[in-house]
């Protein structure tokens, strides 16, 4: 998945009047072989929301017997990622020797750090039969005293992600805290990720954050006199008592949190520290990042 991926970019769909939307993202979808992803961020204008710096909508898609998600052991570097399943099933290995099946409602937080390896495959039992996954894969930053900290691997099951309903809008607080509930997933700095399921008509206040953006993951929403389309996010002011409207049924994703400051991408590779980017390259080039047990055979190549 490059980083390179070519986005097309609205400032608040072309409209006059964009009370509390800064920019809309529509993502270009990009065709893995039967299997669909959407990146919303990093793009030109919008490079990152609060601590977070890349965001993946994978799928909707359905594998015939023999085919999946089989993503061979990769590196990462001073960032931390987050899985999340709406949908399906898919395997975590990584160089700790975390074994770990991530299914729908549960979230995965790997904190890269110093350097990690992982793989992303399927169970033999799951890719013998025809199945379905969709769901997202978000990095954000670590601040600066973080980026060196021991990687480590964290799996919170979908019965420990805080849930609620407000005005009948079934709400999930993934990391941080909004609505008077907070997430138990591990935070390095003021992070925000809810999810909200809204049928048509029903309006939810969104809570506030330094910076927020919100994903319409499925279904249309109005935000002020902006609307938001399936598959399009929004960059949002920071404006108090922001409100959002279903025009259909529509899951979204609220994503926010603290800017931590620049910070420079290659590949799987994100640090505050170009020279930092050189030596992960170097170190993945001469095998120096460790292996991941259990699958010691492949590996994906450094991009030239």
């Amino acid at each position: 998945m490059s980083l390179e991926q070519d986005l097309s970019v609205d400032d608040c769909n072309g409209q006059k009047t964009c009370t509390a939307v800064k920019l809309v993202i529509t993502p270009k979808t990009k065709d893995l072989g039967g299997f669909s992803v959407r990146r919303a961020i990093p793009v030109i204008k919008q490079r990152s929301v609060g601590p977070w710096i890349f965001f993946d909508h994978m799928g909707p898609a359905t594998f015939p017997p023999g085919h999946g998600v089989n993503v061979r052991p990769h590196p990462h570097i001073n960032l931390a990622t987050v899985t999340y399943l709406f949908e399906g099933e898919i395997l975590h290995r990584d160089s700790l020797g975390s074994l770990q099946a991530i299914r729908p409602g549960d979230i995965n937080l790997m904190v890269a750090g110093s350097g990690i390896v992982h793989s992303e495959r399927e169970r033999p039992e799951r890719e013998a039969i025809r199945r379905n996954l969709h769901g997202l894969q978000l990095w954000h930053a670590l601040p600066e005293t973080d980026e060196e900290t021991a990687p480590a691997f964290y799996h919170y099951p979908d019965a420990d992600i805080p849930a609620l309903i407000i005005d009948g809008v079934s709400i999930r607080v993934m990391m941080g805290s909004a609505y008077g509930m907070t997430s138990p997933v591990k935070t390095f700095a003021e992070t925000l990720y809810i999810e909200a399921n809204l049928k048509a008509g029903q309006s939810l206040i969104l809570p506030s954050s330094p910076e927020r953006a919100l994903y319409a993951v499925t279904g249309d929403i109005k935000i002020g006199d902006t609307d938001i389309q399936q598959y399009d996010m929004a960059i949002l002011e920071d404006k108090p008592d922001t409100k959002i409207t279903s025009a259909t049924d529509a899951r979204i994703a609220l994503i926010g949190g603290e800017p931590l400051g620049k910070r420079h991408l290659f590949w799987n590779f994100a640090s505050s520290r170009k020279d930092r980017l050189e030596q992960a390259k170097e170190d993945w080039k001469n095998k120096r990042f460790p292996i991941v047990p259990g699958d010691e055979d492949e590996f994906i190549p450094l991009p030239e």
